[in-house]
């Protein structure tokens, strides 16, 4: 079953046209990595995937729901009910604890619960920094913060742009560990990346070029490392 289906997607602004008839479906449960140059369309796709923005042409069904033809509000809906959105630059606030972060992502959603925002972070190794403010986490820490305020409310879809972009190599070891056990736990991901290192632990890499997809691989598994008190554990 597809959560998501792009069928003959273009954007344009203005004179220039970011994506060319861009048809792509990922099943339910599939890790999907998206790369490319600069300039390649990666950007473009990731935000008409998250709802942030609609493309000139073409069909988007989430979920099997129909999105070209929603409105900014449902489409904020959309993202806040059934997307987990894992950021670059993190997008923490900065007066807030990690705790409270968290919490920041229920509070639109439905209501805060303290204690599920608390095992959100200990899912991801964190319970122990939740009283700790954005400056005071490393940024590896801060993006594992990042990515339980993305699974605090159950989305039916992951989505990650450059999420080790700002890591060392051991944060991007714990990083994308997190994102291989989530998805043998049955989560949908999608990675926007330029690191093919990063790209391999996908199941299938779409390339893009001048807004084409110009090549599809399939990719061998990587193994996990086990990282003391967070969700990962060892697997083949």
């Amino acid at each position: 079953m597809n959560i998501l289906e792009l069928s003959e997607i273009s954007m344009i602004y203005g004179q220039v046209k970011a994506l060319y008839d861009v048809s792509l479906a990922v099943e339910q449960g599939e890790w999907l990595a998206i790369m490319g140059p600069s300039g390649s369309g990666k950007t473009t796709m990731m935000n008409i995937i998250g709802c942030m923005d609609k493309p000139t042409n073409g069909s988007v069904i989430l979920d099997g729901q129909e999105l070209s033809r929603l409105g900014p509000e449902d489409l904020t809906a959309i993202r806040r009910d059934k997307i987990g959105l894992v950021f670059q630059q993190f997008h923490l606030i900065s007066y807030l604890t990690a705790l409270e972060n968290v919490m920041v992502a229920q509070y639109y959603h439905s209501m805060i619960d303290e204690n599920e925002a608390l095992q959100a972070l200990e899912r991801v190794g964190l319970k122990d920094r939740a009283k700790h403010l954005p400056r005071q986490l490393s940024g590896g820490e801060q993006q594992r913060v990042c990515i339980a305020r993305a699974l605090i409310n159950y989305p039916r879809l992951i989505l990650a742009d450059e999420p080790t972009g700002n890591l060392d190599e051991t944060n991007e070891g714990v990083v994308m560990d997190i994102l291989r056990t989530l998805h043998e736990e049955g989560s949908t991901i999608i990675v926007v990346t330029h690191d093919p290192e990063v790209a391999e632990f996908a199941e299938k890499t779409v390339y893009l070029d001048h807004g084409r997809i110009v090549n599809v691989t399939v990719n061998r598994a990587k193994k996990l490392t086990t990282i003391p008190g967070a969700l990962i554990a060892t697997g083949s």
